[in-house]
């Protein structure tokens, strides 16, 4: 929103203001767990864990110059952050 620093424009009138303010607002509550999407991060998790395993064996077996880490840990950090707004997103 800008300012009317110049003082030109329409004046409003104090009692505008008064009524053009939000007085409260409501939430409904959380959406209910889903269990479609319990299951698909299940299987994510199922995903991510053969994943991990796969570049864990990778890496070494084909002498490849840094750590499985830099791709593990990513993958668990960021798999673990969206699983947790899932979880506690009440």
């Amino acid at each position: 929103m800008f300012a009317n620093l110049m003082g030109r424009g329409p004046r409003r009138n104090a009692l505008d203001y008064e009524r053009s303010f939000v007085e409260s607002v409501h939430f409904p509550g959380a959406a209910p767990r889903n269990r479609r999407t319990e299951r698909l991060l299940l299987a994510c998790w199922i995903i991510i864990v053969l994943k991990c395993a796969v570049v864990a064996w990778a890496i070494p077996h084909y002498r490849v110059p840094f750590s499985p880490l830099w791709v593990i840990l990513p993958t668990l950090l960021l798999a673990g952050i969206v699983t947790a707004v899932y979880f506690l997103r009440d």
